[in-house]
């Protein structure tokens, strides 16, 4: 009776173990000239599965229910003698992570550069930055729903957490293009600094904090006035940002000077790892208390702790550059 006892506890604890596994958040990556799309367990840190056929990809999302990943490309068909600059030359590509391949493509104008997506599920946004616009993607109906001129070299979107607003940077006017997601037409502008980039949502989702790559620093943006409230100095060609988990912390990479920095929201004061080469796209793995780094030379994403910002691992990728990152979880 004891041995049979003993057993089942084992077994209930075993099986315990592997949901609190399988629970961990899936991160989806593209990995631009690898051509691939990986998926690795944040539980582990490995990757667990690569997705083919894909052409250059360095934005991603997936849909709410982790069902489909929509992964966007770098690459555009050349434009034929006579036609017109906003013809169809390029894709994003339609992935079913159960099924382990590409759907389907939808055609867009132009290369894609960052993706968004709407808490529903329903709409997805591509940055075209030499359109100087992007494409809002029906996923129900698989096709390009909108077009919508935002500014000169439109770099990456953010969407509220309630639905009703998109935010994209545009780095050629040094401006945050303010889109109603209801009338799906541009209702405001707001201050981003110099050549805005990369963003990311204070938690209560009153400030966008963008990267200011030139400049090397941060700038906090006031969504209610429009106007940049205050800047974190950074270091030479900060590309990647998040927030953490206690959303206390921006951290922030550095490519020219070859580091990860951290710096307290509330006081400006700062923390540094030095990761080489080039540290470039970054995503906080939230419930982990882990952050992903990926290198823009070398095919690899560090993985460091958040609280002590000391590298934890190194994951190993099959070619290519780790860019956007998907979390599912």
């Amino acid at each position: 009776m004891k041995k049979t006892k003993w057993l089942y506890t084992l077994i209930s604890a075993s099986m315990l173990f592997s949901i609190n596994l399988y629970a961990n958040p899936l991160v989806y990556i593209p990995l631009g000239s690898g051509n691939v799309v990986i998926k690795v367990d944040a539980a582990s840190d490995r990757i667990v599965q690569t997705y083919t056929g894909v052409e250059n990809s360095h934005g991603i999302v997936a849909t709410p229910d982790g069902e489909y990943l929509i992964a966007a490309s770098l690459s555009e068909t050349p434009l034929k003698k006579g036609e017109a600059r906003d013809s169809k030359n390029s894709k994003l590509f339609f992935i079913h992570p159960a099924h382990g391949h590409v759907m389907s493509t939808i055609p867009v104008t132009g290369w894609s550069h960052h993706m968004a997506i709407t808490p529903d599920g329903k709409y997805a946004i591509a940055t075209h930055g030499m359109q100087g616009g992007i494409s809002v993607v029906d996923l129900e109906n698989n096709q390009v729903f909108k077009t919508i001129k935002t500014g000169m070299i439109p770099n990456y979107t953010l969407i509220s957490s309630d639905g009703n607003f998109a935010y994209v940077s545009n780095s050629g006017n040094n401006a945050i293009a303010v889109i109603d997601l209801k009338s799906w037409k541009i209702t405001g502008k707001l201050e981003a600094g110099p050549f805005p980039e990369h963003m990311v949502f204070s938690k209560d989702e009153k400030t966008i904090y963008v990267t200011n790559p030139r400049a090397g620093k941060i700038s906090a943006v006031d969504i209610k006035s429009g106007k940049v409230v205050h800047a974190f100095k950074v270091g030479k060609t900060v590309h990647g940002l998040d927030i953490s988990d206690d959303s206390n912390r921006l951290f922030v990479s550095s490519k020219k000077e070859n580091k990860l920095v951290a710096i307290d929201i509330k006081s400006g004061k700062t923390s540094q790892l030095f990761l080489k080469p080039e540290p470039y796209h970054i995503n906080t793995i939230h419930g982990t208390g882990k952050i992903y780094i990926s290198s823009s030379s070398k095919p690899l994403i560090w993985v460091v702790d958040q609280k002590n910002l000391s590298l934890v691992s190194t994951i190993k990728l099959p070619a290519g550059e780790a860019h956007q990152m998907a979390i599912v979880k």
